[in-house]
């Protein structure tokens, strides 16, 4: 396996999730900006709703199909159903969009195996790509994805929490710190969740200080890409720059996963980047005293801080220094990474016919 192959295959799949990230994400944005200062305003029908409710269900597809699309780059057409379902797993057990590029890996170099080693008479060979490979492929995966994943994801997920909990008396700036970089880490991911949870529970006590740095860490990450993007345009993709285009506003109200297209060409970077900025942020913001008396609402939610014109100034600090930082250590946007800005590598027909055969160059 070459890390340049798993790139490539990764890049695939996010290829095809990011017209799905634009269209659910615009929607969402604008039905949860029409809402106000609550999503209580939304209702159970009328306009906002729908746009929201038809964003949040298409943002639900973005792990399933990046993880069914890396499986099609890697084995073609049979690791296509797999990799949906094993998507749908990798969300359902919190593993976020890195649980869905690995689960789409393991889908594809699993049918990859199957190919080579399950023989079957001539006769039922037109059995393997649509009953064997579907099956073996999505149970193998399935019990790796629970019994492997599943156990230390939920292991992190109270010891941070645990963490958080003993660290809320100590130093503020760190305390700070820690929560925003808690809030950036993983674009909406199980990280992410722990972070919301713990000051969604903070909040439910009265205690507005967290949510605040949650507010900032959601946030940071789409503005200070698109400065980094203004700053170095060289180091971004023409498809990158359209997806900021919509990254941005869903960043307004909060919504951090229109960047996760543009964090996973360049994971280590990006993240890196934007935790930076946010622990810069968050921990100005613990230590000036900012807090909210609501939950979520991004901008719409600024003016009911008690101290709204301190919370611009830490966004715009931690925004600048993640576009500083990005600006500096990303490389710049190679010919190779601008093929990816269509579609991505489709699996031609010559290759869906072939996909019975082996290439055993895979395992060098």
């Amino acid at each position: 396996m070459k890390i340049k192959e798993v790139k490539n295959h990764v890049l695939t799949g996010i290829s095809y999730m990011i017209p799905l990230v634009v269209a659910s994400g615009l929607t969402m944005a604008i039905g949860r900006a029409m809402a106000g200062s609550s999503l209580d305003n939304l209702g159970t029908t009328g306009f906002a709703y729908w746009l929201f409710t038809t964003g949040q269900l298409g943002m639900s597809l973005m792990v399933p199909i990046l993880c069914a699309y890396i499986a099609y780059s890697v084995a073609g057409r049979p690791a296509l159903a797999p990799g949906f379902i094993i998507g749908f797993i990798a969300t359902e057990i919190k593993a976020g969009f890195i649980g869905g590029m690995i689960g789409g890996l393991l889908v594809g170099y699993i049918v990859i195996l199957i190919k080579k080693y399950v023989k079957l008479p001539k006769s039922l060979t037109g059995i393997i790509p649509v009953i064997i490979i579907p099956f073996l492929a999505t149970a193998i995966t399935a019990i790796l994805m629970f019994g492997v994943l599943g156990v230390p994801i939920v292991w992190l997920t109270d010891a941070l929490t645990n963490f958080l909990t003993s660290l809320s008396g100590g130093a503020k700036f760190l305390y700070g710190a820690i929560l925003g970089a808690m809030s950036t880490f993983d674009f909406g991911g199980p990280v992410n969740k722990v972070a919301t949870a713990y000051a969604n529970a903070m909040l439910a006590e009265g205690i507005g200080d967290a949510k605040v740095v949650q507010f900032l860490g959601s946030m940071i990450p789409p503005f200070g890409i698109a400065i980094s993007a203004l700053i170095a345009r060289k180091k971004y993709t023409k498809a990158e720059i359209e997806t900021l285009k919509s990254a941005v506003p869903m960043g307004c109200v909060m919504i951090t996963e229109g960047v996760i297209p543009i964090a996973a060409r360049d994971l280590i970077r990006v993240v890196f980047a934007c935790v930076v900025g946010s622990v810069v942020a968050g921990g100005l913001s613990m230590s000036w005293g900012i807090s909210s008396p609501l939950p979520n609402g991004g901008f719409i939610a600024f003016p009911f801080f008690n101290e709204p014109l301190k919370a611009l100034i830490a966004l715009a600090i931690g925004s600048i220094v993640t576009g500083a930082v990005l600006s500096l250590i990303k490389k710049e946007a190679t010919e190779e990474d601008e093929s990816f800005n269509d579609l991505g590598h489709e699996v031609g027909d010559s290759e869906l016919e072939d996909d019975l055969s082996f290439d055993d160059s895979f395992l060098n």
